[in-house]
């Protein structure tokens, strides 16, 4: 196994008494919180901004394809600041792009709210390039399923409320302004659009003053660092003719089926309200949907942190997960309106053990290259970049419904790694504990 950490971090951490799993779940419930935003934001802005279905998701495509160009910068700058410094420069980064809201807000122009989504991405990928493995491996390896399953809680618990409070300030009164904008002249309907696109002033300056808070508390904190270069004697001898992460199959399978993942999770999360006006629902309501889709993670995250790994290990978690992903995907297109809305909530059931599954799947026995690897599979985020901006475009071309077929070829493909694919180029090496 990896080393867990180094004499000194070990003092440093018993003298302050605060546990580093408590200081990470911290940010990964500002993950949770920012990342979900964005299912207000889509419905938002194409309202604010007089969009289309494929413009509007390109808020996930920006917000998510960042994760794809910084992970390798985010990886090589982490091996100069330590875990630490990297996720206190990660929340600042994230504050800059909160901060580029303000001017896209003042002027409603669709272009500056990407650039400031892609700058938090930005923020984001460096933060969970450090916290993820910082998890996986701060403690046994046949456990971290659970322990990513409790941190998974405090991210979806803030991706619930997330969509509630920017909801009820941002699409307060939606449906009502929406019919009048049939009616407006020209100049009408741009000050009406303009007061709608200042709402979101206030939420993120709110927002940039907690993570300027949280980057001077995470950076003064006594969290101990993680030894991720060396390794113990049996991974240095399997690994002895390694020369590169691209000599570990299991790894490349395991970022291609996190790519699908993200995609599926986030196509569940940030298009059903959307969706749900379009099968007939006023935004009203409409707004909750995604609430209750991060709810349905909670309740499946409650199940990985109880069961994995007493009654099932984390290759049968993520195996089970992926037929749920089918069997809800397929109920939800060929049924109609509320039904098929509430199935598109209930993946958030079907994905929530897939991520706390598919990371130590993925970055067991890479010891030396732990980092990079991680790094890999953060750039696998960016399919919640490129699914969506898909099902957007399926779904100005065909209809809303039928669009979410392309989650089932997705879901197959993730059920086929947690059958055989993480166990590829890993078979004789004795590595992998269930």
């Amino acid at each position: 196994m990896v080393s867990q950490t180094t004499p000194s971090a070990t003092t440093s951490q018993q003298k302050a008494g605060i546990p580093p799993i408590l200081i990470i779940g911290v940010l990964f419930f500002i993950f949770g919180f920012v990342t979900w935003l964005n299912s207000v934001l889509i419905p938002y802005l194409k309202m604010a901004c007089e969009l289309n279905n494929l413009e509007s998701y390109l808020v996930a495509g920006a917000f998510y394809i960042s994760y794809f160009v910084m992970a390798i910068p985010s990886g090589a700058l982490l091996k100069y600041t330590g875990f630490k410094k990297g996720m206190a420069l990660g929340l600042l980064v994230m504050a800059v792009g909160a901060l580029v809201f303000i001017p896209a807000a003042n002027t409603r122009v669709y272009s500056l709210f990407l650039l400031g989504l892609f700058i938090q991405g930005t923020g984001l990928a460096l933060l969970q390039t450090a916290s993820n493995p910082y998890i996986t491996v701060l403690g046994p390896a046949e456990s971290a399923a659970r322990r990513i399953s409790i941190m998974g809680i405090c991210n979806k618990v803030a991706g619930a409320i997330a969509p509630l409070v920017l909801g009820a300030i941002t699409l307060k009164g939606a449906d009502e302004l929406k019919a009048k904008l049939l009616t407006m002249t020209a100049t009408q309907r741009a000050e009406a659009l303009s007061e709608l696109s200042s709402r979101v002033i206030m939420p993120y300056v709110i927002m940039i003053v907690v993570l300027l808070i949280l980057t001077v508390w995470v950076y003064r904190s006594p969290l101990p660092e993680i030894d991720t270069e060396h390794e113990d004697e049996a991974l240095l001898a399997a690994n002895s003719n390694k020369r590169s992460v691209f000599q570990f199959p299991h790894l490349l399978l395991g970022v291609l089926a996190l790519f699908l993942y993200v995609g599926v999770e986030v196509m569940a999360g940030d298009t059903i309200i959307s969706y749900g006006v379009s099968q007939g629902i006023s935004l009203a309501t409409a707004r909750f949907f995604s609430t209750i889709t991060l709810s349905c993670m909670i309740v499946g995250y409650l199940v990985g942190i109880v069961c994995i790994p007493r009654y099932f290990t984390q290759d049968k978690a993520l195996c089970f997960s992926a037929i749920l992903g089918v069997v809800f995907a397929l109920l939800a297109v060929f049924t109609q309106g509320m039904a098929s809305v509430l199935f598109i909530s209930l993946l958030g059931l079907a994905n929530s053990l897939m991520w706390p599954a598919l990371w130590p799947l993925a970055l067991n026995g890479l010891g030396r290259f732990t980092k990079i690897g991680s790094s890999l599979l953060i750039m696998g985020i960016a399919g919640g970049a490129i699914l969506p901006l898909i099902y957007g475009a399926l779904a100005d071309a065909y209809d809303t419904r039928s669009a979410y077929l392309i989650m089932v070829p997705a879901y197959l493909f993730i059920g086929y790694y947690a059958a055989f694919g993480y166990k590829i180029g890993k078979r004789t090496t004795g590595l992998y504990k269930a």
